[in-house]
């Protein structure tokens, strides 16, 4: 049976930061690392239910709101999946960075924490995900479309 690419990366290596990690036809798809796998400790899930409810709110607001196809969190609780379609990776970038700004900043309810919007609210935390975010925020800063490949 083939590998998928996403098991070929080296993860003992890998960096928090914003991949690329594949081009299916005018799918691209966005891995947002926002922990070094096997070298820091995971998201709990609260945080990443919580990151998942406002990125994925804010970024289908903003520029890119007609090409998100999914935003959602990696199993392995080391990050985020940011699906787009026929969107400038210089757009996309400049996106997150906005989004993860917006979190920051944010006061009031998490977007959906109520009974009927969502399938497990009391299972949400503002003040961890904004920590996320502006953590990871500061590693992604400086990134460029040159940045957006993974290192051998």
């Amino acid at each position: 049976m083939d590998k998928i690419a996403s098991f070929t990366i080296n993860h003992k290596k890998l960096e928090p930061g914003i991949y690329r990690s594949r081009i299916d036809g005018d799918i691209t798809t966005y891995d947002l690392r926002t922990k070094k796998p096997y070298a820091e400790e995971v998201m709990d899930n609260a945080t990443c239910h919580t990151v998942e409810h406002m990125f994925a709110t804010l970024i289908r607001n903003g520029d890119l709101k007609e090409q998100v196809i999914y935003f959602g969190p990696m199993g392995c609780q080391t990050g985020f999946y940011l699906l787009v379609r026929n969107a400038d990776h210089r757009l996309v970038l400049s996106e997150i960075k906005r989004v993860l700004q917006a979190i920051i900043d944010y006061e009031g309810e998490v977007f959906g924490n109520s009974e009927i919007e969502c399938g497990n609210c009391h299972n949400l935390d503002l003040d961890k995900a904004k920590k996320l975010c502006s953590v990871y925020l500061k590693q992604i800063y400086d990134k460029s479309e040159r940045d957006l490949y993974y290192a051998d």
